[in-house]
């Protein structure tokens, strides 16, 4: 018979062993441990009782579960956030506030913790600026300003630091609908993967703006043709590439669907393929409003968020011609589901939930898309933006 304090003591090695499990199951690890198993994640917010600014958080890639968010920078309503290719420095898109009532961008170097050291503040070349993006070389910053319309390049220094805007190109056209749509608001700039071209989703003027990036010159340059139409009233917001680089999809925040597009990445030009709705069958026409859009890095699945009726829309994909077909529609585990990100391991998705104040973690099927909750939440006031720190990506 083996003495009792025996198996205490082989208990206990056991555990050691098989610690990843024994940790990974009762408490996620403090944002400043980085390992193999754990995905940084900041999260931008809305300022207010709840939330100061930037949190930090960390995804367990084995359990699904996140960290208690830790506030890494403080600054005023950083609705956008971005990093640079090697994780050294992010970009915040500072909406508005009492002391920037047009916004501004602010820059923050990256510590070795993940917390985050302003480094300067810039005007964003425009009003209300909602989605920032910088290039793989790390030396032009892009601006989306939703208030104004406007977008713009800001030259970005070997230390991180911000210029101001060297180029800005303000958006105009007609209104479909004056009193949804008002006038132009550019709502996103993305930059395509051969890095040569920024595109502009317009939600006023029912567009999406190309514009070549001459990142020697810090200039952005209208493309031509300079635009992609959309349907009258759709109200482009977000835009995401396929990973094969071959097809963009819009999400229309009005319209409530996903358009799909073609790419020539060549020419800078778009050619529609097909509109699909994100609400479910059973739903209210017309309820609520899209958000967030993204691609599964496997290029199978694409995924909308519904504001309003609080679900992430599903699609697949087919890769040769780019089409979408609906899959589904999961609850977000809470109200207005604003941002979400797709892990870089593309395992699990991270909701949050502007309307009820929290983050909600999926388990993604990677056969089917389908989204399952996996009891990882977090409380955080008013979240809007997730990013994955992907250094080399």
């Amino acid at each position: 018979m083996i003495p009792a304090h025996l198996f205490v003591l082989s208990a206990a090695l056991l555990c050691v062993s098989a610690s990843v499990e024994c940790f990974a199951a009762d408490a996620p690890a403090a944002p400043q441990t980085r390992t193999p198993q754990f995905e940084r994640v900041y999260i931008g917010t809305y300022t207010g009782p709840k939330s100061k600014g930037i949190y930090l958080t960390q995804l367990d890639l084995v359990t699904g579960k996140l960290s208690e968010p830790q506030l890494a920078g403080e600054t005023e309503n950083p609705s956008w956030v971005t990093l640079t290719r090697d994780g050294r420095f992010l970009y915040a898109a500072n909406e508005s506030g009492a002391a920037i009532k047009d916004g501004a961008i602010t820059a923050f170097s990256v510590g070795a913790d993940g917390m985050l050291l302003a480094l300067n503040q810039q005007p964003p070349g425009g009003g209300g600026p909602c989605e920032v993006n910088v290039d793989d070389a790390g030396k032009n910053l892009l601006v989306a300003n939703y208030g104004s319309g406007a977008v713009a390049l800001l030259p970005v220094g070997d230390d991180g630091k911000l210029s101001p805007p060297a180029s800005i190109h303000q958006h105009a056209g007609a209104v479909a609908d004056p009193k949804r749509q008002g006038g132009p608001h550019a709502h996103c700039i993305e930059i395509d993967p051969t890095g040569r071209f920024a595109l502009s989703c317009d939600l006023g003027l029912d567009k999406v703006f190309v514009y070549k990036i001459d990142g020697d010159k810090h200039q952005l340059v209208l493309n031509d043709p300079p635009f992609g139409v959309l349907s009258p009233r759709s109200g482009p917001r977000h835009l995401a590439f396929h990973s094969g680089g071959r097809f963009a999809y819009v999400i229309n925040e009005i319209a409530l669907s996903v358009t799909a597009f073609s790419w020539d990445a060549q020419r800078g030009a778009l050619a529609e393929i097909q509109s699909i709705s994100t609400l479910p069958k059973d739903a209210p026409p017309g309820e609520g409003s899209t958000a967030e859009i993204a691609v599964h890095p496997s290029g199978k699945f694409l995924y909308g968020s519904n504001r309003g009726n609080d679900t992430i829309a599903v699609f697949t994909i087919d890769e040769q011609t780019g089409k979408l077909t609906a899959a589904g529609h999961t609850p977000s585990g809470g109200k207005t589901p604003r941002g979400f990100a797709i892990d870089p391991t593309g395992a699990f998705l991270v909701a949050g939930n502007q309307g009820s104040d929290n983050l909600v973690v999926f388990r993604i099927d990677q056969k089917t898309g389908a989204l399952t909750p996996t009891g990882g939440t977090a409380s955080l006031g008013a979240p809007v933006c997730v990013k994955f720190v992907t250094p080399g990506r």
